[in-house]
């Protein structure tokens, strides 16, 4: 069949050599622990069960000589599969009371637990399953090689089966809890990853050792190309980057298949997934381990990304309505800016110089990505100033300097008609960002920490890009005297603190003006 035919549904597999791979580690025995006070019964098991293999697999065994003593070796192998309990030893009813141990103490209801005793009249079968959790019973004249070895592998199959059982929970409650983690997150390029570091947690959560050996990246599909959104362990370095010019062939051909057939591809060690939202941008993931991935991790890692497209069709939408806002903020703001004939280009970098300051300050990433979409309506209020005044080539006067200062509180109180937490913050921004730190400052004369965080840091990114840029009125000052400003009104104008960041990151605040240069004068 080929790739353009794969049914819905279907998972693809990779062509393998049937050669077994070279230095590949045998897989373990299955343990088997035998409980019996007599040396020559574990002699005799071990012969009978000699040769002894299950779905590939042989039998590992453990002997313990008393109850107590099997109580301590089942608590150093609690993987054990298989024991086999003699009733008496160093008590009567030592085996009994080890039992009951197991499975109301320590609680472990997988294990297969078989009686087996050369004293039937000690305790009779019909009393002890009825009132003790065991999987058989069998007097020790009764069991043959053959009924030893049926035993045995009815056992195991039990046990195999409970596991994947119990895992297949284990796994659900993991996709529940990492699906619910990718559903909190609201920005795309932090949902990719999100997914993928969720991804890998859901698969290697109770395999620390291999968890840091695990590498993956998200690949994005959209027009034509396909670019690293995401990645983790050796990946990393790559994310940004066209897949194109950064993955080897293999792989190229791998994410080729991926999306032609809108399946997932395994192979020994190697996941590729698909994941799209209705009408969204397609999504590659792939994950490579030394653990091999199984059918069952597969099954898990569709279920998860069934549950993640439809957060990332809400993130999607999320992203369209958020970033619609900042583009109307952004219209606003410029317009303000052309009717004041300045550069339109002044809001956006305040915005990013607002958004350097508030991180580099510690503000949570939400407030400062809040206060980059706000910034831009610092100057709102300029609308309701006169083009007399506002457009005035010369120096104002005691009277129109009056009126222009309003424009701080007819922005605030446009804005804060506003219930939205964006526009709430404009508002803010919009009344203080001319207050200042020794009070001296307008509309209200606020002083040191009674002005909002917002204010502070758009009073200095407004001030910086100012003197930095071209007016009608000046030249742009050089930046060593826009430094010598800063820190003469260090305590005066503007927070101490924030002028202190400013001045051990220009390298940084420098990027902002390289990236959004006047385009007009």
């Amino acid at each position: 069949m080929r790739d353009e035919e794969v049914p819905e549904g279907e998972m693809v597999f990779a062509q393998e050599s049937e050669e077994a791979p070279v230095g590949q580690p045998a897989r373990p025995g299955w343990k088997v622990m035998i409980i019996d006070d007599d040396a020559g019964v574990h002699e005799v098991t071990r012969l009978a069960l000699s040769g002894f293999e299950f779905d590939g697999r042989g039998l590992e065994f453990l002997s313990a000589y008393s109850a107590a003593e099997g109580e301590l070796l089942l608590r150093a192998h609690p993987d054990t599969a298989v024991a086999l309990v003699d009733v008496v030893m160093e008590r009567e009813h030592a085996g009994l009371d080890l039992v009951r141990t197991i499975r109301e103490v320590h609680h472990n209801r997988l294990i297969r637990l078989i009686l087996r005793t050369g004293q039937p009249g000690q305790a009779p079968e019909r009393a002890v399953i009825r009132q003790y959790d065991i999987n058989d019973y069998k007097e020790k004249s009764e069991l043959s090689a053959q009924k030893l070895y049926s035993t045995i592998l009815t056992s195991l199959r039990s046990w195999r089966d409970l596991m994947a059982l119990n895992a297949n929970r284990a796994g659900l409650r993991r996709v529940i809890h990492a699906t619910g983690e990718i559903f909190r997150t609201r920005d795309l390029s932090r949902f990719v990853q999100g997914v993928l570091e969720q991804l890998v947690a859901l698969l290697y959560l109770e395999r620390d050792a291999l968890f840091i050996k695990c590498d993956s990246l998200a690949l994005r599909h959209d027009s034509g190309q396909v670019v690293v959104a995401a990645a983790t362990g050796r990946f990393v370095e790559l994310i940004g980057t066209p897949a194109g010019a950064s993955l080897p062939a293999q792989m190229l051909e791998d994410v080729a298949t991926v999306l032609r057939t809108r399946q997932p591809l395994l192979r020994e060690g190697e996941y590729w997934g698909y994941f799209q939202a209705d009408g969204g941008k397609e999504n590659v993931i792939y994950l490579k381990s030394l653990h091999p991935l199984s059918r069952d991790d597969s099954h898990l890692i569709q279920l998860f990304l069934q549950n993640v497209s439809i957060a990332y069709e809400n993130t999607l939408l999320h992203e369209e309505i958020e970033g619609t806002q900042r583009d109307i903020v952004y219209m606003l703001g410029e317009a303000i800016e052309t009717r004041s004939r300045e550069t339109g280009q002044h809001v956006r970098r305040v915005a990013e110089y607002c958004h350097l300051i508030a991180r580099g300050l510690g503000l949570p990433d939400r407030e400062a990505d809040i206060l980059k979409v706000a910034a831009p309506l610092h100057d709102f209020g300029k609308i309701g100033i006169p083009d007399a005044v506002l457009h005035k080539p010369s120096k104002l006067d005691e009277d129109e300097w009056a009126v222009m200062r309003q424009h701080a509180e007819i922005g605030q109180d446009l804005l804060s008609q506003s219930k939205r937490e964006i526009l709430q913050a404009a508002a803010v921004l919009a009344g203080q960002h001319h207050e200042k730190w020794d009070g001296s400052g307008y509309p209200l004369g606020l002083q040191g920490e009674q002005i909002h965080i917002y204010g502070r840091i758009g009073a200095v990114a407004d001030v910086f890009d100012a003197l930095a840029s071209l007016r009608s009125y000046k030249a742009p000052w050089p930046l060593e005297a826009i430094l010598d400003y800063l820190r003469q009104q260090r305590g005066r104008h503007f927070d101490p603190a924030i002028v202190d960041w400013v001045l051990d990151n220009v390298d940084i605040m420098g990027t902002v003006a390289r990236e959004f240069p006047d385009t007009r004068s």
